[in-house]
C-alpha cells in the first residue's frame, strides 16, 4: 500500500475490525491505496459477510416495455422521442410472450424497465402486473425505477405512497435501483437534467422500505463525476440503509459512451475494480455486491469476485439499454457457473431475495 497518507495503516486496521470509515477516510483510501491492497481489504469484508464461499446468480430477463422517454438523458443511447420511426411500446401480449420464454428457460425474475413515457399512467402498469401474475404466478416482478414510479405518480396525480401501494397490490414485488447514476445533483444536472434529483430517488426507496418492499441500489460511474462524488454516492446509500432501507444489493457499472450525446470514454477495468472494492468496504450494511458482466464482460466480472463482489446478477435472456450504447456481452448459465468455479467459489442459483434455490 502506498503510504501517502500517514493514517492509511489505521484505515486498514479499521476495515479489518469492522469499524466504518467516514467520507474523508474513504476518499483517501480510494485515491491512495494501491489496487491489490484495496482488493485485499474488500475481499476481507466479503469473507466476513459471506464466509460460505458462495457466488450467486439469478435467471432473469430484462424486458424494456418502451424506449419512449421525455427525460432524454445525455448518457443514454436507448431512448427515443415520441413519434420517432423506431419508437415502440410493447402491449401485454408481447410482454407475456417474453415472460413465457423466461419461464420455459427456468427463470424466476422479471426485470422490467423503460423510458418515462408521456402517456403511461399507473393503470398501464397495474393492468400489466395483474395479467403477468395471473398467468405466471411464480415469477418475481422486480421492476420499475424510482424515476419511472415518480413519473407515473405525477401523471396519475398520486402521492408516492399511493402509487407504490397500488403497484404492490397489482403484483410489483420489489424495486430495482435504476436511474441512480450518481446521487449528487451537480452531476445529475449535467448528465440527466430532465430526471429526478437524488432526493426524489431516495424518497421512492424510503417509501418502498416503509411498505416492506425489497429494493436494490445502483451506480453508473465514469461520466462526469469526481472521486468525491463516488464516495458521496456510496455514503448516501449507506445512510439510507442505516435509516431503515431495504437494499438487498448494490450494483456499480461503468458508463458506456457509444452512440450517446454525452460521449467521452468509458472507465478502465482498473477503475471499475477500485469502485467495486470501495463499495464493498463502505457498504458493509448492504449484504450483496453485484459484478456487472453486462458492461464489463465475463473476464473482468470474474476478477471482481476477488475485489468484494459475491454475486453475478442475472443471466439476462434479453438486454437492450446497454446494448444500444454498443456494449453487448452475453453469458449463458453454464458459462457463468464455470466462471464462478474457476475463481474458486461455489456457484448457486438464487431468488431475487437471495435465497438459494440450488447449488450448481
Amino acid at each position: 500500500m502506498r503510504l501517502k497518507d500517514p493514517h492509511m495503516r489505521e484505515y486498514e486496521q479499521m476495515i479489518k475490525s469492522g469499524i466504518p470509515l467516514n467520507r474523508s477516510d474513504a476518499l483517501r483510501l480510494f485515491e491512495e491505496a494501491d489496487l491489490t491492497t484495496l482488493g485485499r481489504l474488500a475481499d476481507g469484508v466479503r469473507r466476513r459477510l459471506h464466509p460460505e464461499n458462495v457466488v450467486t446468480f439469478v435467471v432473469d430477463r430484462n424486458v424494456n416495455y418502451t424506449n419512449v422517454c421525455v427525460s432524454r438523458c445525455r448518457f443514454c443511447a436507448f431512448y427515443r422521442d415520441t413519434g420517432a420511426p423506431d419508437a415502440y411500446l410493447l402491449d401485454q401480449t408481447a410482454i407475456c410472450r417474453k415472460i413465457e420464454e423466461l419461464v420455459e428457460a427456468g427463470g424466476t425474475q422479471l426485470l422490467m424497465q423503460g423510458g418515462l413515457h408521456p402517456g403511461l399512467g399507473i393503470e398501464y402498469f397495474e393492468g400489466l402486473f395483474r395479467v403477468a401474475k395471473a398467468r405466471f404466478p411464480a415469477i418475481h416482478v422486480h421492476s420499475l425505477s424510482p424515476a419511472e414510479i415518480t413519473h407515473m405518480a405525477g401523471l396519475s396525480r398520486l402521492t408516492l405512497e399511493q402509487a407504490i401501494r397500488r403497484l404492490r397490490a397489482a403484483g410489483l414485488d420489489s424495486i430495482p435501483g435504476g436511474g441512480a447514476e450518481i446521487l449528487v445533483d451537480r452531476v445529475r444536472r449535467e448528465i440527466s437534467p430532465g430526471k429526478i434529483g437524488w432526493e426524489e430517488w431516495a424518497a421512492v426507496m424510503r417509501e418502498a422500505a416503509r411498505q416492506g418492499m425489497p429494493t436494490t441500489a445502483t451506480m453508473m460511474f465514469g461520466s462526469r463525476e469526481r472521486p468525491e462524488d463516488i464516495v458521496e454516492h456510496l455514503f448516501r446509500v449507506r445512510e439510507l440503509q442505516a435509516a431503515g432501507g431495504t437494499f438487498t444489493a448494490f450494483i456499480p457499472w461503468s458508463y458506456q459512451p457509444g452512440n450517446t450525446e454525452l460521449g467521452g470514454e468509458t472507465a478502465t477495468g482498473v477503475e471499475y475494480l477500485r469502485v467495486v472494492a470501495l463499495a464493498r468496504i463502505v457498504l458493509d450494511n448492504v449484504p450483496n455486491i453485484q459484478a456487472s458482466w453486462v458492461t464489463q464482460g465475463s473476464g473482468l466480472a470474474q476478477v471482481a469476485l476477488l475485489f468484494g463482489a459475491n454475486d453475478l446478477g442475472g443471466t439476462m435472456l434479453e438486454e437492450n439499454v446497454v446494448a444500444a450504447a454498443g456494449c453487448s456481452f452475453r453469458m449463458e448459465r453454464e458459462e457463468m457457473t464455470t466462471l464462478i468455479r474457476a475463481a474458486g467459489f461455489r456457484p448457486a442459483r438464487r431468488t431475487t431475495y437471495y435465497d438459494i434455490l440450488e447449488f450448481c
